[in-house]
């Protein structure tokens, strides 16, 4: 009787549960002016090296400047996240068609500063309506120069303090109260972001070339596709050297993935990107 009951056991050892999946994270670059092709993949490298992440950054190609082309993006499908840093794209129906699956799965959605102007199709064009896509997908302004979304001159700069009632978001985890950003402060009031989104982040223009009000520069919300979102209109690549700006991007992360905000901050990264401009 032992030796048929040794038998069954070592026949019928008990099932154990496969690894779970590391969660995939897409990123998605062309700005013409930010860098954010360089200052994005340090971010995924990081994600990939300390936060159980897995990650892919797709880019415009050949360079930043070629607004037509943004090979891989069926990867999307896989994505269980997508980071956008996209400026004036004019993307072609069948690689719009990726972002438009991606936006109707309810998906969470991330962005940085230029995205709340992604495209810029022609008027008249096909694909028009993707100029709004900031608005459909963040619950920015829908595009440059719509409800007055313009920004206060490139010789400013941005005083960014916690709004005090959204001080305990786990976003904001880290993130110094008040800190100093280079972005120039864009303008998105008084209409964006919507009056459900949960500002977390306010700007106030230093040496501004124009009247400026404050604006909110970081937001969650809930788009109409239910998925959850986190917009920022920083992005200037001196903004990255910031431990601060790092945590609130790599906190983001992992809100919207669902998963715990770091306990433990593995440390500053290294990001030493320089502010290109727009260089043809």
């Amino acid at each position: 009787m032992l030796g048929i009951a040794a038998v069954s056991a070592f026949d019928s050892p008990q099932k154990t549960a496969p690894p779970k999946k590391k969660p995939l994270v897409v990123f998605v670059a062309g700005d013409h002016e930010y860098s954010g092709e360089q200052t994005l993949p340090l971010i995924a490298a990081e994600l990939e090296k300390n936060y159980g992440v897995r990650t892919q950054v797709l880019k415009s190609f050949p360079n930043q400047n070629a607004e037509k082309n943004i090979p891989g993006l069926e990867a999307l499908r896989d994505a269980d996240l997508a980071v956008f840093f996209l400026r004036w794209r004019q993307l072609p129906p069948d690689q719009l068609q990726y972002l438009d699956e991606y936006l109707n799965s309810g998906k969470p959605v991330m962005g940085f500063r230029t995205s709340t102007h992604a495209f810029n199709f022609p008027k008249g064009h096909a694909s028009e309506a993707w100029n709004a896509f900031g608005e459909r997908a963040f619950g920015s302004p829908p595009g440059w120069g719509k409800a007055g979304h313009t920004h206060y001159g490139h010789k400013s700069t941005t005083d960014v303090t916690v709004i005090v009632e959204a001080a305990k978001h786990p976003i904001l985890t880290g993130v110094p109260s008040a800190f100093h950003a280079a972005s120039w402060l864009y303008r998105v009031r008084p209409d964006y972001p919507p009056q459900d989104a949960t500002p977390l982040l306010m700007g106030k223009s230093v040496n501004p070339d124009k009247a400026a009000i404050d604006n909110p520069v970081a937001w969650t919300w809930k788009n109409k596709a239910n998925a959850k979102v986190f917009f920022t209109t920083l992005g200037h690549p001196e903004d990255f050297q910031q431990e601060g700006v790092q945590r609130l991007t790599i906190n983001a992360i992992h809100w919207l993935l669902g998963k715990p905000v770091p306990k433990k901050w593995k440390g500053k990264i290294e990001i030493n990107v320089p502010y290109r401009g727009i260089v043809n």
